[in-house]
C-alpha cells in the first residue's frame, strides 16, 4: 500500500504546498477527494484491515494538528491535509511523517522568523504563550492574539517533507 501511496501523495503535498506558500490555504477540492480516495483504496486494497488503517492514520493527523487548530496556531487546511495524509499511510509511517513535520516545521519556522525579522517576538509569545498555561488554568481562557498581530506562516512544506521523508524511513 505505502509504495501505492507514494505518487498520489507527493503529488498532493507538492499542490498543497504550492497553494500554501501563494494564498496561505489549503484548498477542500484537493484534501477532501485525497481523503475519501485514501480510505477508499485502502479499503479496497486490504479489506477491512486496510479500512481500520486507513481510520488510524486519519485519526492520528487529526489528534496532532487539531489542538493546535482549536487553539487558533493552525489553519484547518493543514489539519485536513494530515488527516488525508493518514489515510493514506496508516497509523504507523503516519507517526514517523508526523515526528518528521514537526522537525522540519521547527526548523522553517525559525528560518521564517529570522528572515521575517520577527524572531525576538517568536520568542517572547513562545513564552507568554508556555507561562500562560498555568494561569490560564486557574483563571480560565485569557483573550486570544488579535488576528492583526498573528504571523502567518505555511505549514504546508513541513507537512510535505515530514510525509516525503517518512517513505524512506522504513
Amino acid at each position: 500500500m505505502h509504495t501505492f501511496a507514494w505518487w498520489p501523495t507527493l503529488i498532493v503535498v507538492v499542490i498543497a504546498t504550492f497553494t500554501d506558500l501563494r494564498s496561505r490555504r489549503i484548498p477542500n477540492w484537493l484534501v477532501l477527494p485525497f481523503l475519501v480516495l485514501g480510505v477508499g483504496v485502502s479499503t479496497w486494497m486490504h479489506g477491512w484491515h486496510g479500512l481500520s488503517q486507513s481510520g488510524g492514520g486519519i485519526g492520528m493527523g487529526l489528534l496532532a494538528f487539531g489542538p493546535f487548530y482549536l487553539m487558533g496556531g493552525m489553519g484547518a487546511g493543514d489539519v485536513k491535509l494530515s488527516a488525508a495524509v493518514g489515510a493514506w499511510v496508516g497509523p504507523w509511517q503516519m507517526t514517523i511523517a508526523l515526528i518528521l513535520t514537526a522537525l522540519a516545521g521547527g526548523l522553517l519556522v525559525v528560518c521564517w522568523a529570522i528572515f521575517g525579522g520577527f524572531m525576538k517576538e517568536l520568542l517572547q509569545r513562545t513564552g507568554d504563550l508556555l507561562l500562560s498555561w498555568r494561569k490560564q488554568a486557574r483563571e480560565g481562557a485569557g483573550e486570544p492574539i488579535p488576528q492583526s498581530k498573528r504571523r502567518k506562516i505555511p505549514y504546508a512544506p513541513a507537512i510535505a517533507i515530514g510525509t516525503v521523508l517518512s517513505f524512506f524511513a522504513r
